[in-house]
């Protein structure tokens, strides 16, 4: 058990430290969102713009990747399923979205968006803060991990072995006593 234990852990870290990758590729291939002062006010320059949505759904589909290649390395690492891979899956893929989230944040314009309303000028475009609208996006990493890994484990994974077979009894016809 301590062994299984020891290994789950090295996984969840494993999975973890690529969240870095994550958030730089999220902040590289984000769209930006345009916002526009008036010196009173800061205003989406495009109130039909789809970008912040496309910030949502750049995160959701890169860690939806993520979580399939982490999935197929713990699948030729390990060769097998088990409670201690779900949970390594699960907790690696939530930490990793975690620093992913956060470095990104870091990462994209600052989110003072007045200062940087005011360091622009009047009628001037700038970018929004990065931010992650749909928090739920935190959990694809995880779920598409899981996903692929218990399909991997079913196609691929060790069988159990079949048990022998005995036919079915069948009393005699007749009278029972």
């Amino acid at each position: 058990m301590k062994t299984e234990l020891r290994e789950a852990a090295v996984i969840a870290v494993a999975m973890a430290v690529p969240g870095a990758l994550l958030g730089v590729l999220w902040w590289w291939l984000a769209p930006h969102v345009p916002l526009i002062s008036d010196s009173t006010t800061v205003f989406l320059k495009d109130s039909e713009g789809e970008q912040a949505i496309g910030v949502d759904g750049t995160f959701t589909l890169l860690a939806l990747a993520f979580g399939l290649v982490s999935a197929l390395a713990v699948f030729l690492v390990r060769r097998r399923g088990g409670i201690t891979l779900v949970v390594a899956l699960t907790v690696g893929g939530i930490l990793g979205s975690l620093l992913a989230w956060r470095l990104g944040i870091w990462l994209g314009p600052t989110q003072d968006v007045v200062g940087h309303a005011k360091e622009a000028g009047k009628g001037v475009t700038f970018d929004a803060p990065l931010e992650l609208g749909a928090k739920g996006a935190l959990l694809a990493w995880s779920f598409s991990a899981l996903l692929f890994h218990l399909g991997l484990t079913a196609l691929f994974g060790p069988r159990d072995p079949e048990p022998p077979f005995e036919p079915p009894y069948y009393p005699p016809p007749g009278p029972q006593s």
